[in-house]
């Protein structure tokens, strides 16, 4: 083993010892921009990347979003002086939306590193409104892509221009929202409020109600406040958000039914609807027999009574019929005759039920419905191409939802003609369809991989230069050196003293000791 680690260690003595200067330079210097290399490899490998999550936070706020990461092991840091937090840079998209679902923050703003990196030297204030606003749409969109069924969002911000003048009621933002979902994907209410509270703290002065959200089908959705309604004016907006809630339900599921059998961008569904937002509270007491078709109640308790006499009769006073108080004509008995009697006396108490209600009616009932739903035919040029069974079987669902979504109060006073006079299917051609282009994900590669990427790269093109450099140097250096013993090389000589002089050269060069016996041989001669 010791032999072969000193044969290894002399044969890379001899390696090294063969190489000149300029090489051996060469190889050290690759070999420390190899080390520095995997070094900054692995630094860069296990380093915790921050970025901002929060800017501008009450540092009340701050401790709370802090604890609650904390509490789910997710690491942050907090600076500028407690206003701010940072969080591990893959983690950043997700934690937005999972917090902005909660409600957090309920102040300042989310922060955008991008747009900070864009910003240079000598930009106008005009460039800089543009950047300003193309980064907070993309960034925003790009946040909201994030959420599940969101395959694209494209985002429309008019933020509020600044003046001179002062005025008592700050101007506001607006956000234009619109929804790429996938195939066959329902946003929930809770996704909705996440989708508000990010434009609301991404943008500044941005309030819910400037924000409209919409799909690709054109079905708008809408914040729902569960705060408590008070006034006139807060009732109606209450009530006309919940028409619009129910409105936009029955579309969205007709919508997604009929495209299911014709084609997402074959038809088209819009829902109006009547409501009624009468609300009674009403008690009751009732009486009602147990026994409903003999009308009797529930037997609690009996009595039965029999009396019978058998004997003599007890003979009456006066003459049988002429009495003051006999009646005419009726016969009076014997004296001394017998007789007998039997009295029977049944007493019986029954109850009933007693129902004693307290009824709250439904904060609001569905009164009417109505559906228009326009379909384009296969070939869009033939209105025949739609067959008449298709029309016929779309009408009877339409029916089917109508029946099923009336309140029966009001759908018992209406008959199968009033029933149809509230759908309407018509085939036409579409004048345009909505059609989205998906984007290709970006591969979301570190800037430092490229920094360090084109670290390397500059490494290697500086030694392949100095290689090339210094391989011509000993080229040169070579070259310098086989031209001075050509210069010092006397003419051939092909006489016969030349080539016994070049024998005796060979000779000593090859075979030294035979050589010197020639030598000695010549010089006993002598």
């Amino acid at each position: 083993m010791n032999e072969k680690i000193h044969m290894y260690r002399n044969k890379i003595r001899e390696y090294w010892s063969k190489r000149t200067r300029n090489q051996q330079l060469l190889i050290i210097g690759g070999a420390l921009l190899l080390l520095v290399f995997i070094v900054l490899l692995i630094f860069f490998s296990i380093r915790t990347n921050y970025a901002p999550l929060y800017n501008d936070l009450p540092v009340e706020e701050t401790g709370q979003i802090k604890e609650t990461l904390d509490s789910r092991g997710i690491p942050s840091e907090v600076t500028d002086d407690g206003t701010a937090i940072l969080v591990p840079r893959e983690s950043v998209d997700q934690l937005k939306v999972e917090l902005a679902a909660e409600g957090v923050p309920q102040s300042g703003s989310i922060g955008y590193e991008d747009f900070q990196e864009q910003l240079g030297f000598g930009m106008t204030e005009n460039e800089f409104s543009v950047m300003e606003k193309a980064t907070l749409e993309t960034e925003l969109g790009n946040l909201m892509q994030s959420m599940d069924g969101v395959s694209q969002a494209d985002v429309m911000v008019t933020l509020p221009e600044e003046t001179v003048w002062v005025s008592d009621e700050p101007e506001e933002s607006n956000a234009s929202i619109v929804l790429t979902l996938s195939g066959g994907y329902q946003l929930d209410q809770e996704n909705v409020q996440a989708l508000y509270h990010l434009a609301a703290r991404s943008i500044p002065e941005l309030p819910v109600d400037n924000i409209t959200i919409t799909d690709q089908q054109a079905n708008q959705y809408h914040y729902e406040d569960h705060g408590t309604i008070d006034g006139t004016q807060q009732a109606y907006d209450q009530q006309r958000e919940i028409s619009r809630t129910v409105e936009s339900d029955l579309q969205q599921q007709l919508q997604q039914m009929l495209g299911t059998m014709m084609g997402q961008n074959k038809v088209m569904v819009s829902v109006t609807t009547d409501i009624d937002f009468t609300q009674e509270t009403r008690e009751e007491e009732l009486v009602e027999p147990v026994d409903e078709e003999q009308m009797e109640g529930i037997e609690i308790s009996a009595e039965s009574i029999i009396e019978t006499y058998e004997g003599e009769e007890v003979p009456e006073e006066g003459v049988a019929g002429t009495g003051e108080d006999d009646i005419a004509n009726y016969p009076g008995v014997a004296a001394g005759e017998d007789g007998d009697y039997e009295r029977v006396e049944e007493r019986v108490n029954s109850d009933v039920n007693r129902i004693h209600r307290q009824i709250q009616e439904s904060p609001y009932k569905l009164r009417d419905l109505g559906i228009q739903v326009v379909v384009e035919p296969p070939d869009p040029e033939d209105m025949l191409s739609l067959p008449t069974e298709t029309v016929d079987n779309i009408e009877e669902i339409l029916e089917t939802v109508v029946t099923t979504s009336i309140d029966d109060t009001y759908l018992e006073d209406m008959e199968d003609g009033d029933i149809t006079d509230k759908i309407f299917v018509s085939a036409q051609p579409f004048m345009g369809n909505m059609e989205t282009e998906e984007e290709p994900e970006s591969a979301g590669i570190p800037a430092w991989v490229y920094l360090l990427a084109l670290g390397i790269l500059a490494a290697i093109v500086a030694i392949v230069f100095l290689s090339r450099r210094n391989r011509y140097v000993i080229n040169d250096e070579e070259v310098e050196e086989a031209r001075v013993p050509l210069e010092d090389i006397p003419k051939e000589d092909h006489s016969l003293e030349g080539e016994q002089r070049q024998r005796l050269e060979r000779l000593a060069k090859e075979k030294p000791e035979e050589f010197s016996k020639l030598l000695r041989t010549w010089l006993s001669d002598d």
